[in-house]
């Protein structure tokens, strides 16, 4: 860890948010339910390759084409484009894993400046918080919407470090995705891998500095670890 941090950064998207109701909808839609992990996984795969070009692609704009293209793929020639569309806002409508409620709130509690740091967008985040009360705990929400390049590019944490007034060495990410780790600690940030399903962590990523069944652990490890908020 590089030195104590003063702003813990959340990614949002199956860190924060539970997405498994993604899958309701793609069966709502007469397609496995197992495709929205493989529309997920697709949908991160082409944003990472327009960033690695040099481009910023639209969040929405590609996991709807990615959904397109998987659903063309099923057969399912009924209205693709109405089904598009309800499968899409179903990631407005998603609630937060059962841990992150009592995590955030202790580590506000602990004098953590909190913030987001997500590739999807801020409005989504907005909604994530509302039902459970949580926005006023977050200082700000951030999106590569407005940085040059998603996560886990460089850019991507530099501006979420600049944006908050700190250097990244001020900043600890918080993640359940082994690559945005990877990206954070090359970037110059401490690392904090939210591990809900017992997964192997892959040995070509970096390490992350704390790793956690769930985000209410995060606060003691912290404090085990002598970290502090620095205020």
């Amino acid at each position: 860890m590089n030195s104590t941090p003063s702003v813990i950064v959340f990614d949002v998207n199956e860190t924060l948010s539970d997405m498994s109701p993604m899958a309701d909808r793609f069966a709502e839609a007469g397609a496995p339910a197992e495709l929205a992990q493989i529309w997920f996984t697709t949908l991160l795969r082409d944003g990472f390759a327009i960033t690695a070009a040099g481009g910023n692609g639209g969040f929405a704009e590609i996991g709807a084409e990615a959904l397109r293209v998987l659903l063309a793929r099923t057969g399912i020639a009924a209205d693709p484009e109405s089904l598009v569309e309800r499968i899409m806002a179903g990631l407005a409508g998603l609630g937060l894993h059962p841990d992150v409620e009592a995590g955030v709130r202790e580590l506000r509690s602990a004098g953590y400046r909190l913030v987001t740091l997500t590739n999807g967008s801020v409005q989504v985040a907005e909604k994530l918080f509302g039902p459970a009360g949580l926005r006023g705990q977050f200082e700000r929400l951030l999106s590569v919407e407005d940085a040059p390049s998603w996560k886990p590019a460089r850019a991507a944490y530099d501006y979420a470090a600049a944006v908050c007034g700190v250097a990244p060495e001020q900043m600890l990410l918080v993640a359940v995705h082994p690559w945005d780790i990877h990206g954070a600690a090359h970037a110059g940030l401490s690392t904090a891998w939210i591990n809900r399903t017992g997964a192997r962590y892959p040995a070509y990523f970096a390490s992350p500095d704390f790793t956690v069944a769930s985000l209410p652990e995060l606060p003691a490890a912290l404090g085990r670890a002598g970290v502090g908020a620095v205020l």
